[in-house]
């Protein structure tokens, strides 16, 4: 929290709960930031008029230290994330450096928004182009760009239609849009009373649509009244999901593999009944792939290795490139060409610069071998890690580049695990408490994974 102060001096202040109050004389305003124990942490006068408020890294304190960074955190940021205390200042391929020169592997990527490394040169230099031509130009006109990411994005998924966004929630709510205005234009369901069936565990974003039919308890604690419209049922439970469908039903909406809750794989032949019982009933098939498409287990669509095919897909996180975020609405005509002007908009959803980065990764999944890459790495991967079974693992899940890592009953938790291992310079994050998520950048190489497991392995060691 920060107060701009209207008396005439700030001197010494006094915490009063959240806030302050200044106390003596003098000709300044300035700005006073209290921490979360209502101490002051900063007192600095205003920038000068029509001067900027920026900070060079040489005012700072100790600009090499992260510990300087974390404070500047902790003080100005909201406390919406629990990040390990790492700082990273640069990055390349599959590496980032912190800015005390650290190095460090990642073994994250972004929740899959790093498919294809750091600073990737093909998509850095599609970027750099398209900076030095137009950046937005709203939806009120067209641009040269937005057509042709359309059609490469469509024939890339083996789609028709495609409704460009730009974070991977605003692609579920939109999805959702479309699946309910098809529901009363199409399907005919009475106005007010269509239903989408989600399963248990899932995460598709934070919008207050999407943790109305969240089961995380800190994701929805607080946030209520909730978006009515969504049935829950197990993931993985075919006889509860053929239960749930009614002639309300407008849409399943699913992750052909479940990120959040631990990269959990449903059972074989889940997803295939799920596309006949819809296929029986009129249901559309909606497969949120934001974490698992676009190269992370091995297929451009992880239903692929199903064999199955959605009415409609999620996209997002690797489609930017690791640079901006875009995502994006792919699926059939009939559903997604419901749309009218006016119904549904972004200002900077299928923007010049977005698209011209969509482009350069679809141009990169289509004329390299990431696909290819990410099946054998992850195969060693998954060996690897399955090796550790009954010694501090109790489990490996996962599909291509992408495991879920779940550890033993009465072991160290994920998040002292992933501390211990960020100390030794591999980067990993924790889910659900017990599981950390390995989904290095589709650039790593064997030798690098086989390094992080010999790691995980002595911390495992020393932890027991």
């Amino acid at each position: 929290m920060s107060i701009r102060l209207t008396r005439r001096h700030v001197g010494e202040c006094r915490p009063i709960g959240r806030l302050a109050q200044p106390v003596g004389r003098g000709p300044a305003l300035g700005w006073v930031a209290p921490d979360r124990s209502g101490r002051v942490q900063r007192v600095a006068p205003p920038p000068a008029e029509g001067e900027r408020f920026v900070t060079a890294l040489s005012e700072l304190a100790d600009p090499a230290s992260p510990q300087t960074y974390l404070d500047l955190d902790e003080t100005w940021c909201a406390h919406n994330y629990h990040p390990l205390p790492v700082v990273i200042a640069e990055a390349d391929g599959a590496w980032v450096t912190d800015v005390a020169g650290k190095r460090y592997l990642d073994m994250l990527a972004g929740y899959s928004a790093l498919n294809f490394g750091h600073r990737h040169p093909e998509l850095i230099a599609a970027t750099i182009e398209q900076l030095g031509r137009v950046t937005l130009t709203s939806r009120a006109f067209h641009h040269d760009q937005l057509g042709l990411f359309c059609r490469e994005l469509a024939e890339l998924t083996g789609t028709e239609m495609v409704l460009p966004m730009n974070s991977g929630a605003e692609a579920v709510e939109s999805a959702i849009k479309v699946a309910r205005k098809w529901a009363y234009r199409v399907k005919g369901i009475p106005e007010n009373r269509a239903q989408i069936i989600t399963a248990g565990g899932n995460f598709h974003g934070r919008t207050i649509s999407i943790i109305s039919f969240s089961d995380d308890p800190v994701a929805t604690a607080d946030y209520g009244p909730y978006t009515p419209g969504f049935v829950g049922v197990k993931y993985g439970d075919l006889e509860a999901f053929g239960a749930a469908v009614s002639p309300d039903t407008a849409a399943v909406l699913i992750e052909p593999i479940q990120g959040e809750a631990g990269v959990n794989v449903p059972p074989p032949g889940y997803l295939a009944e799920i596309r006949r019982i819809c296929d029986e009933n009129n249901v559309l098939f909606i497969a949120d792939e934001i974490q698992s498409g676009l190269g992370r287990t091995g297929a451009v669509l992880a239903l692929e290795h199903e064999g199955v095919r959605a009415d409609v897909y999620t996209l997002g996180k690797a489609l930017g490139g690791g640079i901006l975020p875009v995502s994006a609405v792919v699926g059939r005509r009939e559903v997604i060409g419901v749309l009218e002007p006016g119904s549904h908009g972004s200002t900077f959803g299928g923007n010049p610069l977005a698209c011209a980065v969509g482009r350069a990764v679809i141009h990169l999944l289509t004329h390299s071998d990431m696909l290819t890459r990410a099946t054998e790495l992850g195969g060693r991967l998954h060996d690897r890690l399955s090796s550790l079974i009954g010694n501090g693992v109790a489990e490996v899940r996962g599909r291509g580049l992408w495991a879920g890592v779940e550890l033993s009953p009465g072991g160290p938790t994920g998040r002292v695990v992933s501390q211990a291992l960020a100390e030794r310079g591999i980067l990993v994050k924790e889910t659900q408490r017990t599981t950390l998520r390995f989904a290095p950048p589709i650039v790593v190489t064997e030798d690098e994974i086989d390094w992080s497991v010999d790691v995980l392995t002595e911390v495992l060691t020393e932890l027991r």
